[in-house]
């Protein structure tokens, strides 16, 4: 029996190569491997931020359906709150004016110093350095809160005691005088995380001939090197760090409360705008009016991030 011939399941030439080029330029596309991140971040950040700007035009107890009541949260937020005008936005300016630029300092000035090291040094010290941003909630609770504890167990009062040189136990986290210092003295502690990492790797790899041509034009000693070749050849390190060191700081909340074991903590010392947030979110279950307030700390973090940008941004 003669056998039929083998029957040809190829497409079409021309059918076959559309749809192969048409694929490779699918394949090829930077939005495809874009994709991934967009998508995250128009679920995680932008579609957040829009219901809770579109929240805060509502009155929203958790139970009942949001209603519209327009501006009212707003003007009673600038109008009528006065533990938000007089206390949550002084705090939370001074905190972050004091925290964040001293915080960003310290940070350029540890990386700097570590560059200068040898590698196994290096990268303990780094370990060492960038662990208290990691267990700085724990640490709070667990040595801060005993180290300045306002009984004569606590171990600052025990050794001022000892030494005479106060005749009672300082009261150091229920004074409205103190709270705050302490505040911000732990939030430095605890201010090296990855805007410091990032510094670092800037600073590890800046170029070394520019160093040495550097010092054939003219440039004599360390300051010169810093101002005039290590910061600009690190200026999307230094943006990074300022923009995470403005984040870190608005971003901050509860504690004052931790510290001074009560919310609100005494006088509304330390009550921050994240504070004021929470309160009436999930305490007064008003999240409509929490949102307003968040959407105003919004505002003020876009306000210091346009400042970095202009300090830093190319």
């Amino acid at each position: 029996m003669e056998s039929s011939p083998p029957i040809n399941r190829r497409l079409k030439p021309g059918l076959s190569g559309k749809t192969e080029s048409r694929f490779k330029r699918v394949a090829d596309s930077p939005y495809l491997f874009i994709m991934p991140y967009a998508i995250l971040f128009l679920l995680l950040i932008v579609l957040p931020v829009v219901i809770a700007a579109a929240m805060s035009f509502t009155y929203f107890n958790t139970v009942e359906f949001p209603r519209f009541v327009g501006f009212r949260n707003y003007i009673d937020l600038f109008t009528g709150d006065t533990v938000f005008l007089q206390n949550a936005v002084p705090n939370t300016l001074l905190y972050g004016i004091i925290v964040g630029p001293f915080g960003y300092m310290l940070a350029f000035m540890l990386a700097w110093m570590l560059s200068q090291v040898t590698h196994r040094m290096r990268t303990l010290y780094t370990v060492i350095i960038y662990s208290p941003s990691i267990t700085g909630p724990v640490m709070m609770a667990v040595v801060w809160k005993v180290l300045f504890s306002g009984d004569q167990a606590g171990y600052l009062n025990y050794w001022l005691l000892k030494l005479n040189i106060v005749r009672e136990p300082v009261q150091w986290l229920q004074s409205p005088e103190l709270l705050m210092p302490i505040m911000i003295f732990i939030a430095l502690w605890g201010s090296m995380g990855v805007g410091f990492l990032a510094m670092l790797a800037g600073l590890l790899n800046i170029d070394r001939t520019l160093y040495e041509a550097a010092y054939i034009d003219g440039i004599r000693n360390r300051w010169q090197e810093i101002f005039y070749i290590t910061i600009p050849s690190m200026k999307p390190q230094m943006l990074f760090g300022a923009v995470m060191a403005i984040i870190g700081t608005f971003n901050a909340a509860g504690m004052a409360a931790t510290l001074s074991g009560g919310t609100p903590p005494p006088q509304y010392v330390g009550w921050l705008i994240v504070d004021h947030a929470n309160d009436f979110g999930f305490v007064r279950y008003e999240m409509g009016y929490a949102s307003a307030v968040t959407v105003a700390l919004l505002c003020i973090v876009i306000l210091f991030n346009k400042v970095s940008y202009k300090l830093f941004g190319e």
